[in-house]
């Protein structure tokens, strides 16, 4: 499965800081729960790996990836840990040439033209675009859109429930990234049903947008 092909299986794919390994488990399961089968496991705390490990070993209805990861040295490491897909904050040298000899897909992460270009010379075409609002939110990911006709983004970074529409009515735009539905309030009191909660409105919300047409 490519990068464009995996983010097809979601409108929205949460970005996910688990600082309590045992979290992991249970935040899959409430996602999965409100119909989102996708998630980035974001490099950022000490239990990370074991996390993507434990959602890999004990919910296999759910992709699991990694997100923010910076070098060649933490790819080896998620990709051991079981990660399906990588994620990245940007794009070096080092991460183009470690994402196209890993075994899974890898999403490098852009924010201008000249990045995108990288990438495409290096044969990507599915980018995260990030952090999507500071960069110029949905103006900048439609200009980007015009020259780069082939080019797929997942905009991240201050995507919320009232701009997410915006994005995903750019053809370019497969699904968008996110944190709020995985808040850190709602996962350190474990409110499971809240979480499922946010996982369905999102995916009810991005309902009307209809992704098979950019398939």
């Amino acid at each position: 499965m490519n990068s464009r092909d995996l983010l097809q299986l979601t409108p929205v794919l949460p970005v996910v800081a688990i600082a309590d390994l045992a979290w992991a488990v249970p935040s899959a399961k409430a996602l999965k729960r409100g119909g989102i089968g996708v998630i980035e496991v974001v490099l950022r705390t000490p239990v990370s790996l074991q996390a993507i490990q434990a959602i890999k070993e004990q919910v296999p209805e759910v992709i699991v990836g990694a997100g923010t990861v910076l070098n060649e040295e933490q790819l080896v490491a998620a990709i051991d840990a079981g990660a399906e897909f990588i994620v990245t904050p940007g794009l070096t040298p080092e991460l183009l040439r470690a994402g196209l000899n890993a075994s899974v897909p890898m999403i490098p992460g852009v924010a201008t033209a000249s990045e995108v270009m990288v990438g495409m010379q290096a044969g990507v075409s599915t980018f995260k675009f990030f952090p999507a609002a500071t960069s110029g939110g949905v103006a900048a990911v439609q200009a980007l859109s015009a020259p780069f006709a082939d080019v797929s983004f997942c905009p991240t970074g201050g995507v919320s429930p009232s701009n997410m529409q915006s994005y995903l009515d750019i053809e370019s735009v497969v699904c968008v990234g996110g944190s709020w539905i995985t808040p850190h309030a709602l996962m350190r009191t474990r409110d499971w049903g809240a979480i499922t909660e946010l996982a369905s409105a999102a995916v009810t919300l991005a309902g009307d947008i209809d992704l098979a047409v950019k398939s």
